[in-house]
Parts: C-alpha cells; structure tokens; sequence
C-alpha cells in the first residue's frame, strides 16, 4: 500500500507513533474505570467524553476506508471502537438509573442514528472525491468536540479546585498524540487530518496548565482527609467538605446531656416551688 512506500517515509514514521501515542490515549481513562470496577459506582463521572470518542473512532473508520491507503488510520481507528465500546459498557454497568438512560439517549442518538445518517447520505447521494472530502469534513467536526468534550469537566475543577475528575496522563497523551497526528496529516497532505490537530494540540495544553494549577488543591484535601471510616465527605457543586462522624455524634451526645441537665434543674426548681407553697399552706 502507499502508506508503505519509500516515497512517504516520514507519513509512515508518524503515523507509526500517532497509532502507538493514540493507544496510551485510550488507555489513560483505564485506572479510572478499574476504580469504577472496584467500587460499583461511576464516581461522579460523565460518560459524554467516551460515547462521542466512540463516535469519531467509528467516522474516522469509514473515512479512512472511503480514502483507501490509510491503513494507519484504520488500525488506531478499529482499537478505538473496540476500547472505548468496553468503557461504555462499564459505565453502563455500574451508573444510576438516571445516568444509564441520559447515556443510553447520546448512543442511540449519536453513534446509532445520526452516524447512519451520515453513513446513507454519503454513500448515496455522493460519489468520489466529493465524498470523501465530506466524510473528512465532518470527521474535522467531530474530532474537535472529541477534544473539546474533557473540556467539559473544566469548571468542575476550577469549582472544586481539584483535578480528580481530569486526569493528566490522559491530557498529556491527548497533546503528544495531536502533535504526531498533525505530522502525519501535513506529509499526508490530507488538511482533514491535521486541522483538527492544531486545536487538539492548544486544548491539551490549556488541560495540562489546569492541571499544574490546581494539583496541589488536590493535594492539600487528601492530606486533611481522614480515615474512610471517620468521615462523611459531602462532594457538592464547590469544595467537598469533610464532617467527622465521631466529632459529630459526640457534638451531638454532649448536646442532649446539657439539654438532659437543664432538663434536671428546670424540675429542681418545679419541686422546690411547690414545697414552698406546701410551708407557706
């Protein structure tokens, strides 16, 4: 195949380090979803970066079929679909009632129906190159809010001044990933590869500058927490406070007994009131 051929070296060397830089990518959210394993519980996060990761894996797919000679694109591509249908399958598992519909809803919407939109529109009503560049397009689309879309756990972080829910390792091999696959697509020539990776590229930046930012925040909370057991930790739309089940049930108990004590007194005092009258009788 031409991707092969000693004419394009360096489109072979880069699309060599795209697939081996883009499999460290779909594999960074591999711990999180281990922990989800182990926990039975979603932990707080959205499934919106995944299904719509699935999405563009499955329009790069047809893509790269339709071009034909992008065999590299094809096997990062094929992986892709594979992970990040495992991820979903995970969150499905272990998400509340009301996550598992909203996810059920962005999958039958997005990579069921509207991906065979695209799919029979351009398959029927386009032909040659003109196909190929409308499928390419609408990759460039997609592949943005694929970068785009771990934006939106940004404001959480900025909120919770913690970076919990925004992996580094998964920014940073977003950024080394969009830097090989703009490589590729300029040797390639194909501005449908490398446009989206100039922007790829500044997102992942702007991840990783939170990221240094905000991780001693993080850092910070775990070295005030306590033991799992002597705590409550309340995780509400601003910094998670922690409440000591033990300080609180023993705020709570010296609460009843000064009420229990004034209690004591107030009868004292009934008592004595009333062996007054029966003197004074």
């Amino acid at each position: 195949m031409a991707i092969f051929d000693l004419h394009h070296p360096l489109v072979f060397i880069f699309g060599l380090l795209g697939n081996i830089v883009s499999i460290f990518v779909y594999l960074a959210p591999l711990p999180t979803f281990i922990e989800i394993y182990r926990k039975k519980s979603i932990l707080g996060f959205q499934s919106l970066p995944y299904v719509v990761a699935l999405f563009s894996s499955m329009l790069w797919l047809y893509y790269a079929f339709v071009k034909t000679d992008a065999t590299l694109l094809i096997t990062i591509n094929s992986l892709g679909c594979i992970v990040e249908a495992i991820y979903i399958i995970v969150y499905l598992v272990y998400a509340p009632k009301n996550a598992r519909k909203h996810t059920a809803k962005l999958l039958v919407g997005m990579n069921v129906l509207l991906f065979f939109a695209v799919l029979l529109f351009t398959h029927f009503a386009l032909e040659g190159r003109t196909r190929v560049l409308a499928i390419g397009w609408v990759c460039v689309a997609v592949s943005v809010s694929v970068f785009a879309a771990p934006l939106s756990i940004v404001l959480q972080v900025v909120r919770t001044r913690s970076v919990a829910f925004m992996p580094f390792t998964l920014s940073f091999s977003l950024t080394l990933s969009a830097v090989m696959w703009f490589c590729y697509g300029i040797f390639l020539k194909d501005p449908c590869v490398w446009i989206p990776n100039v922007l790829g590229f500044f997102l992942g930046l702007i991840q990783m500058a939170l990221y240094a930012v905000y991780r001693n925040a993080r850092e910070i909370l775990t070295e005030k927490k306590l033991p799992a057991d002597h705590i409550i930790n309340i995780v509400m739309l601003g910094t998670p406070e922690v409440h000591p089940v033990h300080d609180a049930e023993k705020t709570g108990s010296e609460n009843d007994g000064v009420k229990d004590h004034e209690k004591e007194e107030e009868n004292e005092q009934t008592d004595n009131n009333n062996n007054q009258e029966k003197i004074v009788a």
